[in-house]
């Protein structure tokens, strides 16, 4: 608040900028859109209080509303956010609906480099040791959702859902939507991205481990920079080359690295 002549006082005039604000005033929306999914739109914020750039992450519940399963899959990753405190899961601040709107909306911290697949194509030379830097943070970020119990399956990991911090060297795993809570021995609903699903997924007989499935495939593709399957023109032809694996002696269809190089 300013002072004005005449002793009285008047409001700040509102900065252009910003677009929205949260019900308790504390972050505002900006209109930099930093990433795009299906469903939900990213964008750029500021958290007031502490002074700190965070991600506001928004749905429409109008799109939503046209699947349940969409619908579920978000209060699944609202829920869990809550839940989850570890350096290698993705920070959450603050959830609320806007009915006037017709929103979701999620208040995460903000990466500065963005996902770890954006990243990795800006950096082309990057040496082991940042690789095994990188696999280490998101193997303890998997080991603490698979700690829980019942375990915490992400069911979508891939390059585009792990994020960094390129000054820092931080890696986070994000985007828990399609993580489910293990309530029985294995999940039992085929989810996920077909280049980095497990052949079990497929058959819809699976547990954690199918994560690690995925972890193996985001370092095929941070060491390689290709997309993995990349030579497949749909969905269809991934699944027959991810189900042959388990078919030919056991021979994976692409060269492994060996995991050793990254626990040393």
């Amino acid at each position: 608040m300013e002072s004005s002549e005449d002793g009285g006082t008047h409001s700040e005039p509102p900065d252009p900028d910003v677009l929205e604000v949260d019900p308790t005033g504390r972050y505002i929306r900006y209109e930099e859109v930093l990433g795009k999914g299906a469903f939900k739109t990213v964008y750029k914020a500021f958290d007031e209080v502490n002074g700190l750039e965070v991600a506001w992450n928004q749905v429409r519940i109008d799109e939503v509303l046209q699947s349940p399963e969409d619908l579920e899959r978000l209060y699944s990753e609202v829920h869990l956010l809550k839940s989850l405190k570890h350096n290698n899961i993705v920070k959450f601040y603050n959830s609320w609906i806007d009915d006037k709107n017709k929103t979701v909306n999620i208040i995460t911290e903000l990466f500065t480099s963005g996902n770890l697949r954006q990243y990795r194509k800006k950096h082309r030379n990057v040496d082991l040791k940042a690789l095994k830097s990188w696999a280490r943070q998101i193997l303890m970020g998997l080991s603490y959702l698979h700690s829980h119990k019942p375990p915490i399956i992400h069911r979508d990991l891939k390059c585009d859902n792990i994020f960094i911090n390129g000054n820092q060297g931080e890696v986070k795993i994000g985007d828990l939507g399609l993580a489910t809570v293990m309530e029985q021995a294995n999940a039992k609903s085929v989810i996920g991205t077909p280049e980095f699903m497990a052949p079990e997924l497929y058959d819809e007989d699976y547990n954690e481990l199918a994560d690690i499935y995925s972890f193996g495939m985001c370092m095929l593709e941070m060491v390689t920079l290709e997309y993995p399957y990349s030579e497949c023109r749909n969905s269809a032809q991934i699944y027959k080359k991810v189900s042959s694996v388990s078919l030919v002696n056991n021979q994976p269809l692409f060269p492994l690295v060996d995991e050793r190089q990254f626990m040393k």
